[in-house]
């Protein structure tokens, strides 16, 4: 009979002694391995009388088990030794910026919109809005546009083919069909803004058939032009974060206004911004606007002697390039990534225009 306690005193100072994964592996293949002492020794078991395997049996077992539990005893000491010795060795420079993760922009449009609808809230204008296919009646007559019109010609506006036979149906061409809708549903005071989509079939470098527009109403009892250009002078000065413009109005013509005025904004070359009195040395169209006129009043069911109002609509995407310097209105809908990344906004990081409207 072997000694087994020679056996395993001598093989689990030599397990004790490993000081690698590479030396303990060698030291379990020569005691446990196919032709290991241990598995040679469990081996000769089968040729024992049964009186000698019942003294043999547990002993050689009891050392198989035993070195078994020390090689695991001494691989988890040795992995542990590596682990620390790797977490020793390597350093991370906590003053290093951390990498961020991707993420997405705010689109320009999605900026001046939530800009544009700050602004008019601080002077009291509600959002209202209304559906992008339009009837006829909201989208021209009640608008005071008559049928021979040329915004009603197929070449302008997108009609509905499949239209109820009672009622043309059309993408909307302007937002003006939510403010019938407003003074149809409300009663005066009214003062709200309608940002949205519109469609026109027309695209070059600075239009598109789809695109972006806002505009204001406001119905009540004394309105006049001064209260149309205090609004539009406020607007200008806080949606571009100046504190002095100069605005010129231009006499024109609308069918849902009347008088009609284009208004220019002045502005500075050098700074490419909207420039005070002095510094003006040329001059940009920014919105058209006007006087509310009788027949829409009256078209909505309000006595045009009793209630006044002043509206006005400029392009958002437009006003997105003037204030942020972009050159062609196609490239808001390309869905280029990298010209999103060049110029979106993030949602962490926006740029203030905390003053508001009203100080």
């Amino acid at each position: 009979m072997t000694d087994t306690s020679q056996l395993q005193a001598e093989t689990l100072a030599t397990i004790a002694a490993a000081t690698t994964p590479e030396a303990l592996e060698s030291v379990r293949v020569a005691a446990m391995g196919k032709q290991g002492s241990i598995t040679a020794l469990l081996k000769t078991l089968g040729g024992m009388s049964p009186d000698e395997r019942a003294v043999n049996g547990p002993a050689f077992n009891g050392l198989r088990e035993t070195v078994t539990a020390a090689l695991a005893a001494r691989k988890a000491a040795l992995d542990e030794a590596a682990l620390n010795a790797k977490l020793a060795a390597e350093q991370q420079d906590m003053t290093l910026p951390v990498a961020l993760p991707a993420s997405g922009s705010i689109h320009p449009v999605s900026q001046v919109m939530d800009e544009l609808a700050e602004i008019f809230a601080d002077l009291g204008f509600a959002v209202a809005s209304g559906p992008e296919i339009e009837d006829d009646w909201h989208n021209f007559s009640a608008l005071n546009i008559p049928e021979s019109h040329p915004a009603r010609a197929m070449h302008d506006t997108f009609y509905i083919a499949q239209s109820p036979p009672d009622a043309k149906l059309v993408l909307r061409t302007h937002t003006s069909p939510v403010q019938i809708r407003t003074m149809m549903s409300q009663k005066p005071p009214i003062r709200i803004i309608a940002p949205g989509r519109v469609y026109r079939s027309d695209s070059d470098a600075t239009h598109t058939p789809m695109f972006h527009q806002i505009e204001g109403l406001v119905i009540d009892k004394g309105i006049t032009l001064a209260h149309l250009r205090w609004t539009l002078e406020t607007f200008i000065k806080a949606f571009f974060e100046v504190d002095d413009v100069v605005l010129r109005f231009r006499p024109s013509y609308f069918p849902f206004t009347e008088p009609s005025v284009e208004v220019d904004v002045g502005y500075n070359s050098k700074t490419g911004k909207p420039a005070g009195a002095g510094q003006v040395d040329k001059w940009l169209e920014v919105l058209g606007s006007g006087m509310v006129h009788p027949r829409v009043i009256e078209a909505c069911g309000l006595d045009p002697n009793e209630w006044q109002g002043f509206a006005f609509g400029t392009g958002v995407d437009r006003l997105a390039m003037l204030k942020y310097g972009l050159t062609d209105l196609r490239a808001f809908f390309d869905g280029d990534i990298k010209w999103l990344k060049h110029n979106g906004f993030s949602a962490f990081d926006l740029p203030s225009i905390s003053a508001g409207a009203v100080s």
